[in-house]
Formats: structure tokens, sequence, C-alpha cells
């Protein structure tokens, strides 16, 4: 099978890289093929360091980056499954997806991995409702096992159950949601996270007691304010703002504090810093901005 990825970052590298590892030719995708070939090499640096710990043959490293290509928009003319990465804002995935509704073949399948955004919504922005799924994995792709697949109004079952099929081909596991804002994973999980943000906000605990806490006391293997880290701020802020606009309940208002915290440009592990401060992927300590005198 032939897939485009489109949105070469976390998300989109790791989505290139399971496909690839599985045999299938990933093309990648970025805002130039510059940037896409910037991120194809740090995927390869990446898998360098596996291969040097033991955890991953040179061959097997090899096979996958050569199933992984660099090439323009056009290549993806006869894709046979196209997913977008894109940031997470309706107006910039319907844009493409539109763009891509007219490169492709007409059996093309239109996949977004968006982790909120109306798929109803997404597949109206194409002449192919019925071919567009959503298909979203969690980070870190290649270790999470599952795949939500989310199918909108005028989805239909045959482009579910290939993708589907296709999903456990992967060796992930899938489960199925309708098209309601948050899907089933994220409706439950982002709202913790901004309800752990109001938390800090009213000096209920400090950043390293309300992780602890969830820690210690609910078994969870990551903090909520880590894990906000993790997935990026603004990408909580921006599934919040779309989880209140939908919803209409203030229960999804998103914490002030987080607002603050991305525009003063604390977005977590990307920026190198958000509720903790990183160097190099690796925490080292809470954010001094967050510590009491």
């Amino acid at each position: 099978m032939k897939v485009a990825v489109f949105g070469a970052g976390t998300m989109g590298s790791g989505i290139a890289q399971v496909f690839a590892a599985k045999g299938h030719t990933a093309l990648m995708y970025a805002s130039s093929v510059a940037s896409a070939q910037k991120h194809k090499d740090k995927l390869a640096a990446s898998l360098q360091k596996r291969v040097e710990k033991g955890k991953m043959t040179q061959e097997a490293v090899d096979a996958l980056l050569a199933n992984v290509l660099v090439e323009e928009k056009s290549a993806c003319a006869d894709a046979d499954l196209i997913i977008e990465c894109v940031k997470e804002d309706m107006a910039t995935k319907k844009e493409l997806l539109n763009e891509l509704d007219g490169l492709c073949k007409p059996e093309t399948i239109l996949a977004s991995n968006t982790s909120s955004i109306s798929m109803t919504s997404l597949a109206a922005a194409t002449s192919r409702p019925e071919k567009v799924v959503g298909m979203h994995f969690f980070s870190p792709v290649p270790v999470m096992s599952l795949v939500e697949i989310v199918y909108g109004l005028r989805t239909s079952k045959e482009t579910i159950d290939i993708v589907d099929e296709l999903g456990k081909s992967m060796g992930k596991r899938t489960i199925l949601a309708k098209d309601k804002p948050g899907f089933i994973v994220n409706r439950m999980l982002l709202p913790m996270l901004n309800e752990a943000v109001q938390v800090l906000d009213e000096d209920i605990g400090t950043v390293e007691d309300v992780d602890e806490g969830m820690m210690r006391g609910c078994n969870h293997p990551m903090g909520p304010l880590a894990l906000a880290d993790m997935i990026g701020l603004d990408i909580l802020l921006e599934v919040m703002e779309t989880f209140y606009l939908d919803l209409g309940d203030t229960k999804y208002r998103p914490a002030h504090l987080l607002r603050k915290m991305v525009s003063a440009g604390y977005l977590g592990r990307k920026s190198g810093a958000g509720f903790y401060v990183y160097d190099e992927g690796k925490k080292i300590g809470v954010n001094p901005v967050l510590v009491k005198a």
C-alpha cells in the first residue's frame, strides 16, 4: 500500500515510521521538501540510536528508511491512503483536504489524525465524504498500541472496514468512535488535564504534588501536567476551546493558567519548557515561573 502522510512533525513522522516498518511505502510531507527531509533525517538519527542500544538491527533500519520517501506533493496522486497530521485547526485541515481531494485518485481514502475536530465537517470539504475517516493515533506512535477509528455521518462502512483492518495489520488495537467532540479517549482525558491545570492555578497543590497525586493515588504512569507537556499545551488549549465551543458547558472552559502558559510560549517539551523545563527532551525540573517564592 502507498500511504502519504501530510505533516511530518512528531505524529506524522511516527505514523510514517510504523507504516514503513510494515513494508508500506510512506510518503512524508511538510511545509517544503527540505523541511520534510529534515524530519526524515531526525527519524534516521533516532532509529540509529536504537541500533546502538541493540534494539534494532541496521538492516531493519535501512529497510524502514528506504520505504520513507520525501517527494513533491504531486507524488501523492496515486496514494491509496492519505493521512493528514497538520495543526489542530478546522480551516487548515479543510483547506488541505480540499486540495488533496483534487490531487489524488477517486478511490483514495482521506484520513485525519485529528483528536477533536468533527469528521463530518472535514468531509464536507471534499467531493468524497464517504471516503473520509478519522485515524487517531497516539503519541509516541511506534509505542502506543491504540488507533481510534472515527466515522462521520457520511463515512461508508467499506471505508471504516478498510482502515480498521489496516490498523490491526499494523499491530494496533482499534476502537470505533462516533463523530462527537473528543471522540472516546480525549473526551475523557483532556478535561482531566485541563482540571489539573486549574488545580495548580488555584494553588491547591504544586506542579509536583499534582502529578504525584495522580501517579501515586490513581496509578497513572505519568502525571497530568507532565502529560500535558508531552502533548503540547497549545494543542491542549486548542482542543479545550473546541470542546467549549461545540458543547457549550463551562466544565470544558480552558483553564486561565493554560491560556497564560501558551501566550508566554511555554508549550511543553517541544518548546523546552511547559510545566516542567526540558533539556533535549529530558525533564530536568519544574518551570521556575511556577515555583512560589
